[in-house]
């Protein structure tokens, strides 16, 4: 083989993927699909380009199972199966790949990664260079001095050193790396909760994953917890992560030769698949061409990246310049550039601008490195800034631009005329399809990989804060972020104005709601930090007790965070049932099967939950929300996510508010300190039974409509038609069975479900069940009209136009059909309720702008409101809120709102 040429080896099915999602849905004039077909060959076609190789093959996945799945018979379980219109493109790419005189190879019984693995191996034993072009980080076990990794569609090049600056580890150390991980895609059990910085951590200090385990009992916190019930699968994770080596082979790379191309095959292939370029060039080869030319084809797709023009604004004149344009701009984008992700905290350090795609400016303010050159004053330039930021009339569009509110209001700054933000128009048209972030959209929607921060920052402890990045760098970085909003924009909104529900829901919904979301978070709310510290050590005191409890139980001293010392104790001492093996065959210590067994009245599992769930309530709330309070309002101020959760709810973070636990006494004692302050009372405001009542509305049940129409307990009115009693004669076990159907049966819940949580036999459940949907028919229907309608449209969609994508629901895997079943009935109520509850945040918060009431929204929690009240405006406040939260839909059934006051949120329920 010649040396100065190496041997390249293609990842065919990272690349089918990756080109999957990054390519527009292009179709030729016969309805097939060919975004996927152009994107591979494409990226072929620069590889041959950059290399120019004469040993080369591309490998792909064989059908069929693996030797890993006989390893391991839950591997790629939690896989969805390949998207039809993806399925359709693998043969006509093969056969293009075979036309071009490229080797193609598919083996059986092992993965294109084993193949491309051991031929990378073989190279190097015969001192040969390897280019193995993937996007699949597993590869990078592969690096050595003779391997390299390239991305064809960021142009990137992964060696032994880029390795090491990435991940932190050798090459060598990525095996351990990836099963300490696992990776909840391929279904490989790793650690739980196990991310990369954590996982290099480990490895960093204990040099393997064998040393990881040998020491595991020495790892503190949650993370050795983690660690050590993970124990037994690890040795399956590292086997399931490994690449092989030694796959047997019928040739090897001196043998793999390009071939000439066949251009009779190629010109029949690219004109069914309308390639006009490529048509036109095969036309044009010679008669005995090694392969057609590689030269740039972006005239096949039309939307063609228009040339970049970024700019850095250093001198008044250019400052001028620029404020015109913006002046003059029907719609600009905007992004801020800072020192801090913690929205409260971070100070400007320069922003970026857009008008049309491909120009963009960087205005810098603040870089205080060493050497910095001279920048525009910060206070003089902000001022001039000022009345554009915040004229509403001067429309601007972002990516998360209620961050970009926060750090501009830290400067007295009240950003206004905010029109569109790419990552809600990313939600709003499909909050399933991918991430939100603007390096995933870029990808997805613009074929374009993105500069990241830790490319120009470092990472790690080490890693710069933006003022202390180079404007060399800084500059393309900003202006880009700028520029790829804009065009995502350009790309996303025609897009949502094309379906008028989407875009209903987008305007009036969540574009309204982000102000909303930005008071709320400034709002924060005030902690009783003593009251805290005290409830930490009552509950170090339990938590000893139960440790002691849990010794004495088992007739000697344990680690009870030690799975194997449990297990022991557990199954060889205590003999309990076995109800669940790990993969090894081991009996199972996993949170799941302890619950289960303390269910059935087993004392050591019993005191081990307790242990548990105290644990876990210490460090996750009463330890760590004093250390959440922000010295300079004395508050805990959580981020509220709008574009996470599928069906359209909030979520919450730092702290997360929607898992502050209510069901015991402990828990809720967690709530009385989430106090008001002095003058004022704690207001809350929840929704009563809503996804109820949206089921009622949605379904048109007479008997529902009829039970919440009279006001009745609709528990209590279910508990009545399934147990056949009078009203009155409801007893407290009965409406508590009732309960769990009425919300099981929303939520998908089997009867199996059912019995376990009631207690009861399999097919008692069943016959509740069944004389549940005999009583409320309206209910059965809808569910089985919305599951057809599902599986017709392939989206659900809340009263309000929301929608939800469900993939799966046509899928031939029966339990990924039933899981999209069972989410298709429940996402319109869980959806609706979502939205409603948003309207009645918009409509509140105009309210409170309009009157200086003193009133102050402070928290969303799931179907509830909460609020910071005067004592002097508590009975405005319960009138008008209670109006706004009922008057936010019209629904068949009435909305009920119940209210509650006291000196702290626990009180106010």
């Amino acid at each position: 083989m010649t040396q100065t040429k190496p041997f390249i080896l293609v990842d065919g099915s990272s690349y089918l993927y990756r080109a999957y999602h990054a390519m527009p849905p292009l179709t030729n004039r016969s309805g097939e699909a060919t975004g996927t077909i152009y994107g591979v060959i494409n990226m072929l076609r620069k590889l041959l380009k950059d290399y120019d190789p004469e040993h080369m093959a591309v490998v792909f996945d064989a059908k069929g199972k693996t030797f890993r799945d006989d390893l391991y018979a839950e591997y790629k379980a939690n896989r969805p199966p390949m998207p039809d219109d993806l399925r359709e493109q693998v043969e006509p790419i093969h056969n293009i790949v075979k036309a071009m005189g490229l080797p193609l190879l598919m083996i059986d019984g092992v993965e294109a990664d084993d193949v491309i693995g051991t031929l990378a191996q073989q190279a190097t034993e015969q001192g040969i260079d390897t280019v193995i072009s993937t996007g699949d980080k597993d590869m990078a076990q592969l690096v050595n001095a003779h391997v390299t990794l390239v991305n064809t569609m960021s142009n990137t090049i992964t060696d032994i050193e880029a390795v090491k600056e990435k991940y932190g580890i050798e090459p060598a150390q990525i095996i351990d790396y990836l099963a300490l991980m696992g990776d909840k895609v391929d279904n490989i059990p790793g650690v739980a909760n196990v991310g990369p910085k954590t996982a290099t951590k480990l490895l960093q200090q204990y040099g393997s994953l064998q040393g990881v385990i040998d020491h595991a009992d020495e790892v503190k916190g949650k993370l050795g917890e983690n660690l050590r019930n993970a124990l037994s699968d690890l040795p399956l994770s590292y086997e399931l992560a490994t690449i092989k080596l030694d796959v047997p082979l019928d040739f090897e790379p001196k043998t793999l030769n390009l071939q000439p191309a066949d251009n009779a095959a190629l010109l029949e292939l690219f004109e069914r698949y309308e390639f006009r370029t490529w048509t036109q060039e095969v036309r044009n080869a010679p008669a005995e061409s090694p392969q057609v030319s590689n030269t740039s084809t972006a005239a096949d797709i039309e939307t063609a990246t228009a040339e970049q023009h970024y700019q850095a604004i250093v001198s008044e004149a250019e400052f001028a310049d620029l404020l015109k344009q913006l002046e003059a701009a029907e719609l600009f984008a905007f992004d801020t550039e800072t020192t801090s992700l913690n929205y409260l905290e971070a100070r400007l350090v320069g922003m970026s601008f857009a008008i049309k795609a491909g120009t963009a400016f960087y205005l810098p303010l603040a870089h205080d490195y060493p050497g910095a050159p001279e920048q525009l004053d910060f206070d003089s330039t902000l001022a001039r800034l000022k009345p554009l930021l915040e004229n509403p009339n001067k429309l601007k569009v972002g990516q998360n631009l209620k961050y970009d509110r926060h750090v501009l209001l830290n400067h007295d700054v009240d950003l206004q005329g905010i029109a569109h933000d790419t990552m809600l128009q990313s939600y709003v048209l499909d909050s399933t399809a991918t991430r939100h972030d603007m390096d995933s959209l870029a990808e997805k929607y613009l074929s374009r990989s993105t500069i990241h921060f830790e490319d120009i920052a470092g990472k790690g402890k080490k890693q710069l804060t933006f003022n202390q990045i180079g404007l060399d760098e800084a500059t393309p970085y900003a202006c880009e972020d700028a520029d790829i909003t804009l065009q995502l924009h350009q790309k996303l909104w025609p897009q949502i104005q094309a379906i008028p529900s989407l875009a209903e829901v987008y305007k009036n919904l969540e574009m309204p709601l982000l102000p909303v979301l930005n008071t709320l978070e400034r709002n924060g709310v005030h902690i009783d930090i003593f009251m805290l510290q005290q409830q930490s050590d009552n509950l170090a005191h339990d938590i000893d007790r139960l440790e002691k409890q849990a010794h004495e139980s088992a007739g000697e001293v344990f680690n009870l965070g030690s799975p194997k010392q449990l297990q022991a104790i557990l199954y060889d001492k205590q003999q309990l049932p076995v109800r669940k093996k790990t993969p090894k065959g081991q009996p199972s210590t996993a949170e799941e099967v302890l619950q289960e067994l303390a269910d059935d009245g087993y004392e050591l599992p019993q005191i081990i939950m307790n242990y548990r769930s105290l644990s876990k309530l210490k460090s996750t709330y009463t330890d760590k929300l004093p250390q959440m309070v922000n010295h300079s309002t004395g508050r805990v101020h959580t981020s509220y996510h709008q574009a996470v959760t599928a069906t359209g709810r909030l979520s919450s973070s730092d702290p997360n508010l929607q898992n502050i636990p209510i069901r015991t006494e402990t828990g809720r004692r967690i709530r009385e300190a989430f106090v008001a302050a002095d003058g004022a009372k704690i207001l809350a405001a929840d929704y009563s039974q809503i996804e109820l009542r949206i089921m009622a509305h949605l379904s048109g049940d007479a008997s529902l409509l009829k039970a919440f129409a009279e006001g009745e307990d609709i528990h209590r009115h279910t508990a009545s038609e399934i147990f056949n009693v009078d009203l009155q004669a409801v007893t407290a076990d009965q409406r508590r069975s009732a309960k769990a159907i009425n919300f099981g049966l929303i939520y998908g819940m089997s009867a199996h479900g059912l019995s376990k949580q009631l207690g009861i036999e399999r097919h008692q459940a069943a016959a509740y069940m069944d004389t549940y949907f005999e009583r409320y028919p309206g209910v059965r229907q809808y569910m089985d009209n919305t599951r057809q309608q599902a599986k017709t449209d392939g989206y659900v969609e809340t009263i309000f136009g929301r929608r939800l994508y469900l993939p799966e629901i046509n899928s031939s895997n029966g339990m990924r059909r039933q899981y999209a079943e069972r989410t298709a009935i429940n996402a319109p109520m869980q959806g609706s309720a979502a939205d409603i509850i948003k309207r009645a945040m918009i409509a509140i918060h105009d309210w409170l702008l309009s009157e200086n009431t003193g009133i102050r929204m402070i928290m969303q929690v799931h179907d509830e409101l909460v609020f910071e009240v005067p004592d002097n405006q508590l009975e405005l406040a319960k009138k008008e809120i209670e109006r706004f939260m009922i008057e936010a839909a019209e629904l068949k059934v009435p909305l009920e709102v119940g209210m509650g006051v006291g000196d702290n949120w626990e009180q106010a329920h």
